[in-house]
């Protein structure tokens, strides 16, 4: 895995799931995270375990653009510096068909899922490009390009989420800023247990034994943060695919 030390992190989403196994994986590879999430109790005990001197758990609901702008201005009074933007912050409910689900819910998911992804882009880009350097991973999905019974909010938000990442990688073509995405398929988290419980579509039938552990996509968004993953700038990577499982150490 990419060498971190000294490089400061950004994770949204951080209380639980890929998110917090990625600030345990880039801590673990000496850089400094930030944690982000709504629920403050959860990052802060993950926060507490990395260690004050290497980690701050920062209150932010992502669908609030200035709670993200004053994130990222906090993590670099204490921090020095952002380095890494880890756009993760997601959620997988309602799960419903497009003529019974909630209206008000579908808005909800839309701000955090795809909303979200464009605050944190927002208000990191301008830094990163001051600065002159620096890495954002969007969290995507197998769900941005294919139609899922009962997930119609999830992927149209990951779909336009995906469409973001390479926008911003366009725009930024030439200079030394790094975007790309990442699709971990199905991974052993929280949200599984939701789906399982909606027994809507093939996803919902998938045994717990079928679902990757969290720590492979943290271990990969690592790697992705080394100059190894510099041929996948601008694109998707997917965990599926057995050259990335290998090129990262997974198999």
């Amino acid at each position: 895995m990419a060498e971190m030390t000294g490089k400061t992190v950004l994770i949204t989403g951080a209380s639980r799931g890929i998110g917090a196994a990625a600030a345990r994986a880039f801590a673990a590879a000496g850089a400094r995270v930030a944690l982000l999430a709504r629920s403050n109790d959860s990052i802060a005990e993950i926060a507490g375990e990395i260690g004050p001197d290497q980690a701050i758990a920062i209150p932010c609901d992502v669908t609030r653009y200035w709670e993200v702008a004053a994130a990222i201005e906090a993590t670099q009074k204490t921090f020095g510096s952002l380095d890494v933007l880890i756009n993760n912050a997601g959620v997988i409910d309602p799960i419903a068909g497009l003529a019974e689900v909630d209206p008000d819910a579908w808005d909800q998911a839309i701000d955090i899922n795809l909303k979200g992804v464009f605050h944190g882009l927002r208000a990191a880009l301008p830094v990163m490009q001051a600065q002159g350097t620096g890495t954002i991973i969007a969290i995507s999905s197998g769900a941005a390009h294919n139609p899922v019974e009962g997930w119609s909010q999830y992927c149209a938000a990951k779909a336009g989420a995906a469409m973001l990442t390479r926008m911003a990688a366009h725009e930024t073509q030439g200079s030394a800023l790094r975007i790309m995405g990442l699709s971990p398929g199905t991974v052993a988290t929280d949200m599984q247990h939701r789906i399982k419980a909606s027994g809507i579509n093939p996803v919902s039938q998938l045994d717990w034994s079928d679902h990757i552990p969290a720590d492979w996509p943290a271990r990969t968004l690592v790697w992705m943060c080394g100059a190894e993953a510099d041929a996948y700038l601008g694109q998707e990577i997917s965990l599926r695919d057995p050259e990335v499982r290998q090129k990262v150490g997974l198999v």
